[in-house]
């Protein structure tokens, strides 16, 4: 029971969250407030202690992986009903020092997904929306991506928008933009694309300055 109350308590806190107008900012600079770097592999996953700009950034260095997801299911800011906002904008900096497969550098996409666990189809773990912010290129300086959902309500799936949860890159049949974004129980930068496959890659990557903006309706 005391479980149960915790969860609904926690359920109801993340569906007000994004009410607005708000803007909430990780720069890591004191702690990683929920987010993590999910990779199997061998390396690991760490906050950098050196102040700066960018210096407390979440760095990720990990060899024989598919790929890379930085996620979060606990932050109240960043989940719950996108639906209460008008509108949402979700930022991050991301430093690719480099990406290479069979002792090549390669470029891959930085994804983001908005994953609802309420109701997922036929055994699949979670419903998703997912966005392409764009490619990963070994720079060695930081770069900003970003993307605005300017109608949360949409029925439709917005332009460059794509789905996850029906075993392949679309919706389960029933689901719509807008009600898997009224559930938003995880948020992930990933590279993984969806319907695409990957062979051991190894990673050294660095996210920081992880942002979401709301504005109210």
């Amino acid at each position: 029971m005391k479980k149960r109350i915790a969860t609904l308590l926690l359920s109801l806190a993340s569906a007000t969250a994004l009410a607005g107008p708000a803007t909430t900012s990780v720069s890591f600079s004191d702690s990683a407030q929920g987010w993590t770097g999910v990779g199997e592999g061998i390396g690991g996953s760490w906050i950098s202690g050196t102040p700066g700009k960018h210096g407390a950034a979440y760095y990720t260095n990990v060899y024989s992986v598919f790929g890379l997801n930085w996620v979060n299911n606990s932050n109240a800011s960043f989940l719950g009903d996108y639906g209460s906002a008008r509108s949402v904008t979700i930022e991050v900096d991301v430093n690719v020092k480099s990406i290479t497969y069979e002792g090549s550098e390669v470029a891959r996409e930085l994804f983001i997904e908005l994953r609802d666990y309420s109701n997922p189809y036929n055994g699949l773990p979670y419903t998703a929306v997912w966005y392409k912010l764009g490619p990963l290129n070994k720079k060695g300086n930081w770069q900003h991506y970003s993307v605005t959902i300017p109608d949360t309500r949409a029925a439709g799936m917005p332009s460059g928008w794509g789905g996850l949860g029906s075993g392949s890159a679309s919706l389960p049949p029933g689901r719509t933009f807008a009600n898997v974004l009224a559930s938003v129980q995880e948020v992930a930068f990933t590279t993984f694309a969806p319907e695409y496959a990957y062979g051991y890659t190894n990673f050294d990557v660095a996210v920081d300055n992880i942002s979401i903006r709301t504005t109210p309706r």
